[in-house]
């Protein structure tokens, strides 16, 4: 005697409850028991529909690839700091920032020049009250006067030269004796 085959689960047809025999005529009992029901909602999905899996980075963050251009300036910058500090102890005392363009962020729009034909490289903003000197290295007018990494490296350490100079009331090249040499 042969017995009726339930549904496949998959078929998107609601499974038999057991004893039913999954076909709802008559069966023999107990024909359906035993299996156990489809589950009630769908397996996350690991892998997108062409089987390739979920992409990652492109680079892992260690590769210089994952670095953006600010960081990047930035990094230039705390270099030049470093390189100050070992002659110039006190240098610890002092905030380097990196602001985007002059007249946004820290120094605002107070104490630029008027003259709308230069366009500022870097600040001293001395102390008062509860904030530190600070030394202030502009971004995008670096960025725009040099065309490789080298020569942005070599202008921002002459731009945090000539502002540690400023605060020590030094000449730059007391501050350091490398600057304005190639």
């Amino acid at each position: 005697m042969d017995s009726p085959v339930p549904p496949p689960a998959d078929s998107g047809g609601t499974p038999a409850p057991a004893g039913t025999g999954g076909t709802g005529g008559s069966a023999a009992p107990g024909a359906g028991a035993g299996r156990s029901p489809a589950p009630a909602e769908p397996r996350p999905r690991r892998r997108d529909r062409h089987g390739r899996g979920m992409r990652g980075p492109v680079a892992p963050p260690q590769v210089p690839l994952s670095v953006s251009r600010a960081d990047a300036f930035v990094d230039l910058v705390y270099d030049s700091r470093d390189r100050l500090e070992r002659r110039w102890p006190q240098l610890a005392d002092v905030d380097f920032l990196v602001v985007e363009v002059p007249g946004f962020g820290p120094d605002g729009a107070a104490g630029l020049p008027d003259d709308e034909e230069t366009v500022p490289l870097g600040r001293l903003l001395p102390a008062d009250g509860d904030q530190r000197d600070r030394v202030l290295v502009y971004r995008r007018p670096v960025e725009i006067r040099t065309k490789n990494r080298d020569e942005r490296a070599l202008l921002v350490h002459e731009v945090v030269v000539e502002q540690v100079a400023e605060l020590l009331g030094l000449a730059p090249e007391s501050v350091d004796p490398r600057y304005g040499q190639d």
